[in-house]
């Protein structure tokens, strides 16, 4: 078998304003995200790591220096704390990029459980980093990119319950989505800097489009079961439905000769 891809690269044009990807199945059975690059393409797991490798028999190094930095505070409860050296935050972050492809096309293929899951543990690395890394410059590292991280969590659990029109569960999620951006601003003494962060003004805005679509949706409702026969009987005269017709006009009169 030929371990040349320029066939299956011919076939899937590469396009540098847009992210291309695709699900497809694997020869295990099991479905791939597929992201298409300008070189080539990555083809990651939907579960585990994306490369689906186990280092050192863990699910990923973040478990595997979480156990690490357990097992040392039980065994050195007064010793100095757990670190991350050069080495460990390498490992980690080449790690962080792998799952950053992975919900960033997760997104696009609306696998938003996935995204959700990816972002949350992506800010479980930089939280866990921020907490044990030995120097400040690893720490930036990773931190620089929370409130982006943050964006993405909260659009990609907003987005599926604004689709079962969860409103005010997914403007709780936004909310708690643009809190999180503030804190890390106040984190770096840059609270007053909030209208030039691009991530806070992009929830910002959607918190208000939302609040606008819903009060116009709320004020076009029906408020009573008489104006909702209204409104359908307005459609059946439109649609020439006249014995629906006259069997709604005679409903609003039982309705409208009750509530008097």
């Amino acid at each position: 078998m030929s371990k040349d891809i320029s066939r299956i690269l011919e076939r899937w044009d590469f396009e540098p304003e847009n992210v291309i990807v695709r699900l497809v199945k694997g020869d295990d059975g099991r479905n791939k995200i597929q992201l298409r690059l300008d070189l080539g393409l990555l083809q990651m797991e939907l579960d585990g790591r994306p490369d689906g490798l186990r280092p050192e028999g863990h699910k990923s190094w973040l478990e595997y220096y979480q156990k690490k930095q357990k097992l040392h505070d039980e065994a050195n409860p007064d010793a100095a704390a757990f670190e991350l050296d050069d080495e460990d935050c390498e490992r980690l972050w080449r790690e962080g990029i792998q799952y950053y492809h992975r919900y960033l096309s997760a997104w696009h293929l609306k696998l938003y459980g996935i995204c959700a899951r990816d972002t949350a543990r992506n800010l479980r690395v930089f939280s866990f980093v921020r907490a044990n890394a030995q120097e400040d410059r690893n720490k930036l590292q990773f931190d620089q990119w929370r409130p982006y991280v943050i964006m993405m969590n909260a659009r990609s659990v907003a987005t599926p319950l604004l689709g079962e029109g969860k409103y005010a569960e997914a403007l709780t999620v936004i909310e708690s989505g643009i809190d999180g951006i503030r804190d890390f601003l106040d984190d770096y003494n840059q609270g007053h800097r909030g209208d030039e962060c691009v991530e806070l003004m992009n929830l910002e805005r959607w918190r208000e489009d939302i609040v606008a679509s819903e009060s116009r949706a709320a004020e076009a409702r029906p408020k009573t079961a008489v104006e909702l026969l209204r409104r359908t009987l307005q459609e059946a005269v439109t649609t020439e439905r006249f014995e629906e017709a006259a069997r709604l006009r005679d409903e609003i009169r039982r309705k409208t000769k009750a509530e008097g």
